[in-house]
């Protein structure tokens, strides 16, 4: 499996460029709380200001988990994650943003972390790319062994993400940065599962699919 060329960040560049990714995803909710927590001290509707408080703070709560598993360590080398838990925390993310429903099909299994965490960045990838909300269909075929991922995203104005087609090409020119970061990252993740990605647009649908590069 030959390497792309546009894979050319590590260490300190890359943690900083996924902590402003992470920042940048909690900052919205953590804002909508300390609004909240504003209107109670103003005197304003204690109901209403509960009831935003509750939404950001569960808005924030399920995009720090997804942001553990996605980014984070996930265990020590070589760790194995249940794909149970990518499945819960896909679904959560798109419950509490109320736009987009998650269909997941597929035997569950324990694989390798990058394994876990590069189907998570596809998803998000699959996510950003119907940004008036719809359906995603997960579909994991042989989890364990040959692996096969298959995202299939539906809805308004859906689009291939132009980042994260040009970097899977290898033909990117600008550098990478924090608009980035996550497109990039699945594709770096990709090659370290030694997975090979591809998207492609239908009439109705945005088709991902991640496959072993041996069973390509």
């Amino acid at each position: 499996m030959a390497k792309n060329p546009n894979l050319t960040l590590a260490g300190s560049d890359l943690a900083a460029l996924l902590c402003s990714r992470v920042c940048h995803d909690v900052i919205s909710p953590v804002g909508a709380i300390n609004n909240g927590l504003e209107l109670l001290d103003e005197g304003g509707s204690d109901a209403d200001a509960l009831d935003l408080i509750r939404t950001s703070a569960l808005n924030a709560s399920v995009r720090l988990k997804l942001a553990r598993l996605a980014f984070g360590a996930s265990g020590s080398v070589g760790a194995s994650i249940d794909t149970g838990e990518a499945e819960k925390a896909a679904k959560d993310f798109a419950a509490a943003e109320k736009k987009t429903e998650v269909v997941w099909s597929g035997p569950r299994a324990i694989i390798p972390k990058n394994r876990v965490k590069m189907l998570l960045n596809l998803f998000l990838v699959a996510y950003g790319s119907i940004p008036r909300g719809g359906v995603i269909d997960v579909t994991l075929e042989h989890p364990e062994h040959e692996a096969k991922f298959t995202l299939v995203a539906k809805g308004r104005m859906m689009r291939l993400p132009p980042k994260f087609m040009e970097i899977n090409s290898g033909q990117v020119e600008e550098a990478i940065d924090a608009h980035a970061i996550q497109p990039y990252y699945t594709v770096l993740l990709a090659e370290e599962a030694g997975m090979v990605l591809s998207a492609m647009q239908t009439e109705d649908s945005l088709v991902y699919t991640a496959v072993m590069a041996t069973a390509e």
